[in-house]
């Protein structure tokens, strides 16, 4: 990283050299006068400050949680929602021979028929949907399928449009651990379902950024780092490191492989736009640094040695005073010289 940053500082060193032709060092590096020096087109105040620099890498923004949802239905489909909708809580999932596949919530799925006698969690999450839902007065939320069950399913099953057997199978509710976001929908009106088919691909409903981390890079993806993020339409958003992979995925052809580590970005806010799958550009921290010397890149000029310096202002006159690089970051690079100081100045080409 650091070598990178240092020809990009030679870059811009280059392309200031229109007023640095005559400050190249030709004595033995001890920071003497030069009078005969032009004065600096401008200058810029040598300051002390944290730097922080950065990566940028392509990231995707995108929904977290994604999961397949099956149905234990069988017939024709006769309603599926839209992709991008929000399925809540007692609404449908979609309808099979026009009979709704109700959304519940729940980590547990329904794997058996929940009815009268039935004792278990499964039972709990139902009479606990059921109590959310504004149904069963006398019910007890407990995991026993009592009477004060039964009669909340039949007034459930009523409202629904459902047979009304007081009893609640897959084919009637899946379980979810919320709302969902139908992200993709792998079935459509008219085609027959049966038990076990894959219907859906949800999400949950927190946006996040997702990105395939080169490995090389992987030191830059610290849980719990900060990063910024820039979103469609120019919008930069705040966000931190939720989740690093560990595990190393290949993908490409065998002449051209990359490995890369899933990382997972949660944004201090909601994002203005809904695009999903949207390509974003994610600034990662590879170093920072505190309360060092620092002045602008543009300020360092090239020295016959091969190394750098910069032309200090003061007193009415100008020297230049060889510096060693240190951290760059926000077109800033940490510099290490004899007598440098906070507030001298250094110049810098004419903007």
């Amino acid at each position: 990283m650091r070598k990178l940053l240092a020809a990009a500082a030679v870059a811009l060193v280059g392309a200031a050299a229109a007023w640095t032709a005559t400050a190249v060092l030709s004595d033995s590096g001890t920071g003497t006068a030069a009078p005969t020096r032009a004065p600096a087109p401008a200058t810029a105040d040598i300051t002390r400050q944290d730097l922080v620099d950065t990566e940028t890498v392509d990231g995707t923004l995108t929904y977290a949680d994604e999961r397949t949802v099956t149905t234990e239905a069988r017939g024709t489909v006769t309603w599926v929602p839209e992709e991008g909708a929000l399925v809540k809580r007692g609404r449908s999932l979609m309808r099979v021979d026009r009979e709704p596949v109700t959304l519940m919530y729940g980590k547990l799925p329904l794997y058996r028929t929940l009815e009268r006698g039935v004792e278990g969690p499964d039972v709990t999450q139902l009479e606990r949907n059921l109590k959310a839902l504004g149904y069963g007065d006398d019910l007890t939320v407990d995991d026993e399928f009592t009477y004060a069950t039964y009669l909340a399913v039949l007034e459930w099953q009523e409202d629904r449009g459902l047979p009304e057997t007081g009893r609640v199978d897959a084919a009637q509710v899946v379980f979810q651990k919320g709302a969902v976001r139908i992200g993709e929908v792998k079935t459509a009106v008219g085609r027959k379902t049966m038990p076990g088919q894959e219907v859906f691909k949800v999400t949950g409903t927190k946006r996040l950024v997702h990105v395939d981390l080169d490995t090389d890079d992987q030191e830059l993806a610290r849980k719990g780092a900060k990063v910024t993020v820039e979103l469609p339409g120019g919008e930069r958003a705040k966000g931190k490191i939720t989740a690093v992979g560990t595990v190393a995925e290949t993908s490409g052809s065998q002449e051209n492989q990359t490995t890369t580590v899933d990382v997972d970005i949660t944004l201090n806010k909601k994002p203005k736009t809904r695009l999903d799958q949207a390509p974003v550009d994610v600034e990662l921290e590879s170093e920072r640094v505190k309360g060092v010397l620092t002045v602008p890149v543009e300020a360092l000029l090239a020295t016959s040695t091969g190394g750098f310096g910069v032309e200090v202002i003061e007193g009415g006159g100008n020297k230049i005073v060889p510096v060693e690089l240190g951290a760059f970051g926000s077109g800033r690079v940490e510099v290490k010289g004899s007598g440098l100081a906070e507030g001298m100045k250094v110049g810098v080409p004419a903007t």
